[in-house]
């Protein structure tokens, strides 16, 4: 039995008090790793706080939508992580992990710093091809080192373009604000893809965000597509509880609008990272976390029927 069939069959932990995984077509995963941050650690306990923040949600209809995901999944519980190991042997573990998930199920997972995107990608990659991407941040994440490392959670989606996995003309990032050199930040623009920073977006909510979406719409068409959501994309008035948060960034309302509106793309796959629950306050960012996957597999639910 490999690594990746022995995780799947040792599942445990429940995600909006869903069943044991089973044959669901949905799957929800945590990857508790936190071992590539550049300030502060403890996003490998987001797991466990997005899943306890969902159980508010289980009783229910989504009120666009109209349905719940409770009988359409299924929780893979969290992957078993050398967190002492080296980047690329944890990156390869959780590959391993996502690729055996994901010739089964629809996943959802849940980090984790922003360094594990790039494995769940590589498993993605290989079953379906060159992605195109949808990316909530509030940093670009294309540095080449991270102070002389050469990956870390903000070296990332550089290397997602430079190996190939996703497309750069279908890349998109939204929510971008902090400071850094033009050429990490205007990278992925660089390269043919589109970004929406938090600047462009102030004061844009409901019907005025609906430009945005046509042009992602237009850009990706039906491209399979991953999409990941690092919690610092939104204000740290919304999510407090992030290894680096930023000022100035996108509402809860944007976001959640932006998810909804984008429901109709050929979606594979997301994750939900940078949850650090030492440093949040009142479960703000838990339970806007747990709203946002919430809202995504029932967007991708919907669709379905």
């Amino acid at each position: 039995m490999s690594l990746g069939e022995f995780a799947y069959a040792n599942n445990g932990n429940r995600f909006l008090a869903s069943a044991p995984l089973q044959a669901q077509r949905f799957a929800v995963a945590g990857v508790p790793f936190d071992g590539a941050v550049t300030n502060r650690p403890g996003a490998r306990f987001g797991p466990q706080e997005i899943r306890r923040a969902s159980l508010m949600l289980c009783d229910g209809l989504h009120p666009l939508f109209e349905v719940s995901p409770m009988r359409h999944m299924g929780d893979a519980g969290d992957m078993r992580l050398p967190n002492a190991s080296p980047l690329t042997e944890v990156r390869a573990q959780i590959q391993a992990q996502a690729a055996v998930l994901m010739a089964r199920h629809h996943c959802v997972f849940l980090g984790g710093d922003h360094s594990v995107t790039l494995a769940l990608l590589r498993a993605a990659k290989a079953q379906h091809g060159p992605l195109a991407l949808v990316h909530f941040d509030a940093h670009c994440d294309t540095w080449q080192d991270h102070f002389g490392e050469p990956s870390g959670h903000g070296t990332w989606t550089y290397e997602a373009i430079q190996e190939g996995l996703v497309s750069p003309q279908h890349a998109v990032q939204i929510g971008l604000r902090s400071s850094g050199e033009r050429a990490a930040r205007e990278y992925v623009q660089d390269q043919g893809g589109m970004i929406f920073t938090a600047r462009q977006l102030r004061g844009l909510d409901g019907a005025a965000l609906q430009p945005v979406v046509q042009s992602i719409a237009q850009r990706l068409g039906q491209r399979p597509c991953y999409l990941t959501l690092d919690i610092d994309c939104l204000d740290p008035a919304f999510a407090p509880g992030t290894g680096t948060p930023e000022p100035g960034g996108l509402s809860s309302s944007q976001v959640l609008t932006l998810l909804e509106s984008l429901a109709g793309l050929n979606m594979v796959g997301m994750d939900c990272v940078e949850v650090a629950p030492a440093y949040d306050h009142a479960e703000l960012t838990s339970n806007v976390a747990a709203t946002l996957v919430w809202t995504y597999l029932c967007g991708q639910i919907a669709k379905s029927f």
